[in-house]
This record gives structure tokens, C-alpha cells and sequence, in this order.
């Protein structure tokens, strides 16, 4: 299927003027989903003499793509060999769940099976056989390279069925993965909210969206102009770094420095999730991720299918599907995509179909339409693999003034939030030596 790729630049109708900077800060990180939380966090940590300034255009955090997922930490399986999403998976679900752990918040190591049929007994040896060669990845405590860094064991259909006795007969085989969980996403950007305001030198701003960005003609960095709530004009602020964790819309705010041809394309895609009451899932305790769905209606559904996941109180979710939207005919309204976050029963049978495939006791009246997340893209339909995307800009030909771009931050961006926040802030802007 052809979806248009959105080429949206922020201000690109010229509304806001050039504003001359009131007042600097060191570190300016835009957008407080997990991500953008985590970053502003370890920014505190590693630079406590310097100022860090995190703005977020919603009223809470994580609004958008952070509190739109299935809350599963994941363990690392299904990317490829060292690439980011697998180096920063790995590091992340570590520091994930030790920060659980430290900062009490809710999470369950609940395992996954990832369950197989005959004729998909190929896939998942492969998953196994790549999860034993995988390394420890980058910053990993020396000590535990005596163990996998990715555990995975291959049982038989019958074994499977004693730990989900629902089972499809036809599951001949699964991939156990003990690693994965869930967590409480609101939880955990609440205790990172929380470390950013209690440190001296950073603030969080909400309700406050950038407008506009600019190099400075003085000193080095970018002029930054923030708008607050629905006022028709903002303030500027000199920026000596700036880290853009926009989510859905950071190709926005990077394209206003990019010439027209070479700007970056945003997709958005559309997955829902469906609540299960009823029978078919007795005493459910772990995650069941199906293999790739191949048969009809493929195209209707992300790579890893409908899987079932909990939440903490033991809730069953079904999902996500994908379903690419197709933006407007200009590319003014970048935030398109939120006409598209109420729930529809539009789903519901393309989803039931695809569950019953494993769980044959499920009934189509059991399933509700839950809520919607819209993933972050910058590559459309079959386009293939994407890694995560670390962008560096500088605001001279000196290196001065970087503006570090975080693009195509779907999953596991959850998991890897506080690799990434690592990643960016003690190898790209060097806190690792601070």
C-alpha cells in the first residue's frame, strides 16, 4: 500500500518572528514522553552544574506515544544483531527494572511465550539460535557476561499448554522468554518527573510547545521561541543544546533547519488494542505473542501480531494491530493523527479472527475496543527494518551548539528510555566523563 509521507516543518508559515533570546540554558530537551523524562533525569545526574530545561506541549507527560502501548518490557528478541533496538533494548530492560526495583515502581516479570505451529517452527529456532550469540551490550556490568544476556529456551507444544492450558492443539512449539515483563508506565515517568524537579539546576515546563528554532547569531547554539497554553506569543530562550525527543512530531521540529528536499518524512501508524472478558484465557499468566501472521488480512498487522498481554491487575489486552493513516493533502496539520485516537469496534473482527488462531476458546462478544497508540515512523509500508535514529545537527562549522534528534522512536522505546537516556547524554554529549 502507497502512504504519503508528511514533510512537515515547524513554522513553516513564517507566524512566529525571529525573537532575540531573554534568558539561556545549558540543556534544552523537548518533549516529555519517557524518552525526553529519562534524558532530562540522567542530564541532572551527569551535569548538576548546569541547566536543564525540559518542555512538554501536553498538560502531563507521556500523553502521547509513552501511555499508548502494552507496558511490556521486552527482552530484546526480535531486532537485529547490534543494532540500536537491540543494544538499547538489552541495556534498558537492566536498567529498567533495577530502577523498579530502587524507585518502587510496579512491574511483574511475567515471561512470554511465543507460540508456533508447524510450519512456523523456523521462526522461532531462529529467534533462539540468535538470542544465544547475542553480547552483552555497551555499559553492561562486566560480572555479567558469565550469563545470556538474552535467556531463551524452546519447549514443546504440550509443555506450552501446561504453563497456558488454552492453548491451540495445533501450537506444536514456543520460545520461552523469562525476561520479559510488564511495567507501570505511568509509574515510572512519575519517579523520573519527580528526580528531574527535585534536582537543582532543572525544571520541567508543560502546556509549552516550541514554535520556532533559529541558530543564534551570537552566542553559540539555537534561539528557541516557546508559546505557553493558548497565548498568540511566546518568549525565546538560547539554548547551547538542545535535545529534540518529540516523538510523533521531532521530524517537524528538525525540519526547520533542513532545506526543503532534504526534509524527513513522518508516518503514523495506528495501532488499537482490544479488552478480553470471557472465556478461552483460564488463569492466563504470561504474555503470548503468536509468530508472524501470513495468512489473509496480513497487511492489517505489525510484525510481532495480535499478541495478549496483562496489566498489572491482570487485565487481558489483545493487540496491536496496524493500521497506516493517511495524512492530509498539505502538509500544514502534523498533528493530524489525534482525530484518530478514539477507540472503534472497526478492528475488533480482523482481531478476533487473528486470536482465535491460538486461543479457539475466545468468543467474538468478549472483545471492546480499549484505546489507541499511534507509532512514530519515518518510513512507510514495507519499508523493512528501521532502527532508532540519533541525529546530530550543529549550530556552526566549529561543532558547537549541537541539536540531537531522536527520530523513529517506537518500540521497544519503552524499554530502552533509560538506554537511550545513557546513550545520548554519556556517549553523544560525553557525561559519561563529566
Amino acid at each position: 500500500m502507497q502512504v504519503r509521507g508528511l514533510r512537515a516543518a515547524l513554522n513553516s508559515t513564517n507566524k512566529y518572528k525571529f525573537k532575540s533570546p531573554e534568558y539561556a540554558v545549558d540543556h534544552l530537551v523537548i518533549g516529555g514522553g519517557v524518552v525526553g523524562l529519562a534524558i532530562a533525569q540522567r542530564l541532572g545526574q551527569r551535569f548538576p552544574d548546569k541547566s536543564t530545561y525540559l518542555v512538554e506541549r501536553h498538560n502531563l507527560p507521556g500523553e502521547e506515544t509513552s501511555t499508548r502501548n502494552s507496558e511490556v518490557i521486552h527482552a530484546g528478541l526480535y531486532y537485529p544483531p547490534g543494532s540500536l533496538k537491540t543494544n538499547l533494548c538489552l541495556r534498558g530492560r537492566t536498567l529498567l527494572y533495577d530502577r523498579c526495583v530502587r524507585h518502587n515502581v510496579p512491574f511483574k516479570k511475567t515471561g512470554k511465550l511465543v507460540i508456533a505451529r508447524e510450519q512456523q517452527r523456523p521462526y522461532i529456532e531462529g529467534l533462539h539460535a540468535k538470542a544465544r550469540k547475542l553480547s552483552w551490550p555497551p555499559h553492561s556490568d562486566p560480572t555479567q557476561s558469565r550469563s545470556p544476556v538474552l535467556p531463551t529456551k524452546l519447549i514443546g507444544g504440550d509443555e506450552a499448554r501446561e504453563l497456558e492450558p488454552d492453548l491451540n492443539k495445533n501450537i506444536v512449539a514456543a520460545l520461552w522468554s523469562p525476561e520479559t515483563g510488564i511495567v507501570d508506565s505511568h509509574a515510572l515517568m512519575q519517579s523520573l518527573e519527580k528526580e528531574i524537579l527535585d534536582a537543582e539546576s532543572s525544571e520541567i515546563v508543560y502546556s509549552t510547545q516550541v514554535v520556532r528554532i533559529d541558530i543564534s547569531r551570537d552566542a553559540p547554539g539555537w534561539v528557541v521561541q516557546l508559546v505557553t497554553g493558548d497565548a498568540a506569543d511566546g518568549d525565546a530562550l538560547l539554548a547551547r543544546t538542545v535535545i529534540n525527543s518529540a516523538g510523533l512530531t521531532a521530524p517537524r521540529i528538525l525540519n526547520a533547519i533542513l532545506p526543503e528536499d532534504e526534509r524527513i518524512p513522518m508516518y503514523f501508524a495506528r495501532g488499537s488494542y482490544a479488552s478480553y472478558h470471557g472465556p478461552g484465557i483460564h488463569s492466563v499468566s504470561h504474555l503470548i505473542y503468536p509468530c508472524p501472521h501470513v495468512g489473509k488480512d496480513a497487511h492489517a498487522f505489525a510484525s510481532l501480531g495480535t499478541h495478549l498481554t496483562l496489566d498489572l491487575q491482570g487485565k487481558v489486552r489483545f493487540g496491536p494491530d496496524i493500521d497506516w493513516l493517511a495524512p492530509p493533502e498539505t502538509d500544514d496539520d502534523a498533528d493530524f493523527w489525534q482525530w484518530h485516537l478514539v477507540p472503534d469496534d472497526s478492528r475488533l473482527e480482523l482481531m478476533y479472527n487473528a486470536v482465535k488462531e491460538y486461543l479457539p476458546g475466545v468468543e467474538f462478544e468478549g472483545f471492546q475496543p480499549d484505546y489507541c497508540g499511534i507509532r512514530p515512523k519515518i518510513v512507510g509500508p514495507g519499508a523493512g527494518f528501521q532502527d532508532f535514529v540519533f541525529r546530530r545537527d550543529y549550530a556552526n562549522g566549529q561543532g558547537d551548539g549541537q541539536l540531537i534528534s531522536l527520530l523513529g522512536v517506537e518500540s521497544p522505546g519503552l524499554t530502552s528510555s533509560l538506554a537511550i537516556a545513557e546513550y545520548v547524554v554519556d556517549d553523544i554529549m560525553g557525561g559519561g566523563h563529566a
